[in-house]
């Protein structure tokens, strides 16, 4: 198994930035294509990027892209979220994920993952 602990969210003003990480313990991490989901209140868990592998690849929701960077740290067992211009819309529960069944795909789906983390809250104020 993998554990995953998110940190990094908080209270940001609108169109400001914010780095969230992903620490994965367990079995070994490059073995795992890795995402950031998000949920906001009364919505469902939706795909907000993901990265593979050993980090060639990377697919991002409409939504985000431009704004946010994913990237990984093999060597730290680490994944990062890099969000920039933050919008008020952007706020929810930040989960980080990774598959072990599938390998790659351009869009994922939270059924898509195997493991997952406990969520950090990212709050933009207008």
């Amino acid at each position: 198994q993998v554990q995953l602990v998110e940190s990094g969210g908080g209270l940001v003003q609108a169109g400001g930035s914010l780095r969230l990480s992903c620490a994965a313990s367990g079995r070994t991490f490059s073995n795992y294509a890795m995402a950031w989901f998000r949920q906001a209140p009364g919505n469902e868990r939706d795909f907000v990027a993901a990265i593979s592998r050993i980090g060639i690849s990377t697919s991002y929701a409409d939504s985000v892209k431009g704004r946010f960077t994913i990237s990984r740290d093999n060597a730290k067992n680490t994944v990062y979220l890099q969000m920039n211009s933050l919008k008020p819309d952007d706020t929810a529960v930040y989960y980080c994920a990774a598959a072990d069944r599938v390998a790659w795909r351009n869009r994922w789906y939270a059924d898509d993952m195997d493991y997952w983390g406990k969520g950090t809250l990212v709050t933009v104020s207008s």
